[in-house]
C-alpha cells in the first residue's frame, strides 16, 4: 500500500509541520503582487464610488418606505 503525502504529514512531528507550514506561508507571500500607486488610487476610487451609490440606493428606499407607512399609518 502506497503512503499519501496526508499520511507522511499525520505522523511527521508538530515542529516539522509547523516549520513547513511557516515555508509554505514564505513561499505564497513571496507571489505577491502589490498595486501601483496609480492602480491603488483607481481601486480606492471605485469602491469609494460603489459605496457611496449603495449608501444613496438604501436612504432612497428607506425614505420610501418610512413615507409610505407614514401615509399608511401616520
Amino acid at each position: 500500500m502506497a503512503k499519501t503525502a496526508q499520511d507522511h504529514a499525520s505522523k511527521a512531528g508538530i515542529f516539522s509541520r509547523l516549520i513547513r507550514f511557516v515555508r509554505q506561508v514564505i513561499a505564497e507571500l513571496k507571489k505577491v503582487v502589490r498595486p501601483t500607486r496609480q492602480e491603488l488610487i483607481t481601486y480606492a476610487s471605485v469602491v469609494v464610488v460603489f459605496v457611496l451609490i449603495v449608501m444613496a440606493f438604501i436612504w432612497l428606499v428607506d425614505f420610501v418606505v418610512g413615507k409610505g407607512v407614514m401615509g399608511l399609518f401616520g
